[in-house]
Formats: structure tokens, sequence, C-alpha cells
């Protein structure tokens, strides 16, 4: 997908347009995407204001939208399409449209496919033939495209060029094969334990490139947990993170190289739907700007350590 959307921009500028110009744009709209939600759960500008602001500054989204290389881009563009899709559910609700959104969000990102399941909320007691069907032809785009690229270019629909990669299997990292519950450990270690680098040279505090804990990244996430549980939303919400999440700690490498915990922006949309609604919960008050703030700091460090200074440790 990132690599559709760059056709234009290629076409008017050439073969060397810098694709991290087009993962500024992506990140700049997710941004915009993440406000038009905040605002359709409530109408208050200025939780719409740090709403945005949290995606934009005070996520390790700023990080990979800065650096824009292969991997970043395609998680990034998965993220801004997840996002339209959430703001059309709290629309007009139209499933072809939000079906289309998660074909192109999927055609960016495999491992968010579990996705699927936040929307079905949106056709529960209103099941019929009809909504399912349109539900499943937008995302039946998703199928018919990468069936066929897949065809195009290994001859079988169903082979995504993973396990292609040469000597892949004989990574330390893949030890266990390509996913195994045994390499959940690691990933949970990184998620809630990676900490910063010490080292006795200037600037003497480093990222590190293993990653770091998203309680360090974006503090303001810890608002999700005050989302109400008993609405239904919220409950697809969580499901959907902790499938995703599955997934990706089943997975043998756990994101290097990165700052932050990249594999987070999976379900970065549904974390940050949930963290809005929080937030609307308890009403915004001065610790959420605290929070906020420290996130922006720790992503800004991030940022220039990384790509300014190169200052970074493995």
């Amino acid at each position: 997908m990132p690599a559709f959307l760059a056709l234009p921009f290629v076409y008017l500028f050439g073969k060397d347009f810098p694709q991290q110009y087009l993962a500024h744009l992506v990140g700049a709209a997710s941004v915009i995407l993440t406000i038009l939600i905040s605002l359709k759960i409530k109408k208050d500008n200025k939780l719409a204001l740090w709403s945005g602001t949290l995606i934009g500054l005070g996520s390790i989204v700023w990080f990979l939208s800065s650096v824009g290389s292969v991997w970043y881009l395609g998680q990034i563009t998965a993220f801004m399409f997840l996002l339209a899709a959430i703001l059309e559910s709290l629309g007009k609700k139209r499933l072809f449209i939000i079906g289309i959104f998660l074909s192109l969000a999927f055609l960016s990102r495999l491992q968010i496919l579990p996705s699927l399941v936040f929307f079905l909320f949106l056709i529960i007691g209103r099941l019929s033939t009809k909504s399912v069907a349109k539900l499943l032809i937008g995302t039946s785009v998703f199928v018919f495209v990468y069936s066929t690229y897949n065809y195009v270019r290994f001859g079988n629909i169903f082979e995504t060029g993973y396990t292609l990669i040469p000597g892949i299997l004989e990574e330390p990292w893949f030890d266990k094969g390509q996913f195994s519950l045994y390499y959940i450990g690691k990933h949970l270690k990184i998620f809630f334990l990676g900490l910063p680098k010490f080292k006795n040279e200037v600037p003497y505090l480093y990222p590190s490139w293993a990653g770091l804990a998203i309680w360090i990244t974006s503090p303001a996430f810890l608002y999700s947990l005050r989302a109400p549980k008993k609405e239904l939303g919220v409950k697809f919400a969580w499901l959907t993170i902790l499938m995703i999440t599955l997934i990706n700690f089943s997975y043998g490498s756990t994101g290097f190289s990165q700052f932050g915990y990249r594999y987070a922006v999976d379900f970065y949309p549904f974390l940050t739907f949930l963290t809005i609604k929080g937030v609307v919960k308890t009403g915004l008050k001065w610790h959420h700007w605290v929070l906020l703030a420290i996130g922006i700091m720790v992503n800004l460090w991030g940022v220039l350590w990384i790509n300014k200074f190169g200052w970074v440790s493995f």
C-alpha cells in the first residue's frame, strides 16, 4: 500500500522522490484523523488538541514518520488507515467504506488482520446478510489484490515471501521458528521493562535500538485503563489489542532496530481510541497535560538523538 501511495509523487517528481516525505505526510494525516476521532467521541477542542498532540509528538509515531524506512512506513500507513476506519465507525458507519479502509490497512501490514474484530461490534444488534456482505465486500479488496500480488510474485496466492528470505530460519532469534509462544517473554521484557542505555560518556543517556517500554515513550496511554469497560466498543477494542499483541509477541524478532516498541503501533489506533475514552470519563485535567508533556520530551529526545546526532546504543 505505501508503494501505491507513492505512485503519484513518483510520477510528478521522478523515481528519486524521497519516501521519507511520504512518511511525513502519512504521520500528519494520522494526527488529523486522531483529532477528528476525538471530536466524534466528544465535542471538546482541548481534548482534540491533546489527542492529536499525543499521536503527533507524544508517541513513537513521530519517530517512525520522521525516518520513513520501509518497515516503519508500512506500519504508519496501516495505522493511518485503521484510524480512518475507526473515524467512519464513529460517524456514518458505512460498512463498505470501513471495509475498504481495512483492506488498505491490511495491504500495509498483515499483522493487523485481527482488527476486523473491532468493527464487528458495529453490526451486532443489526446483524443481517446485507450488513455482513457490505463489510466483507469492502475487505475482499484486500483478499483479491494480495492474492493476485502473491501469485504474480511467487506463483502461489498463499506465499507472502517471509519464508523465502535466505537463511531467515537460521537467525538466532528464530531458533523456535518464526512464530512461537516461547518468544512472548522477550517481547514483554521490552514492552514493559525496556530502558535507555547509560554510558560514561556524553551525552550519557542513549536510546536503545532494542526498544523502550511503552510507559516511557507514551505515559499518557495509561489513561486507556480508565475507558468505560461496560461499553461494547471498549470491550472489542481491548479484545482486538489482545489478538494483535498475541501475534506480534509470538514472532521471533522483537522489532530491532527501533525507538520504543514499534510493534505496538499495530494496535495504537485502538489504544488511542481507549485513551480518549478514558480521558473523557475523568475530564481533561492538569495531570493529563503533564503526562503528555513527558511523552513529548521523550520522543523529542529520541528523534533528535537518533536522527540528528546519531546518539543511540545497541
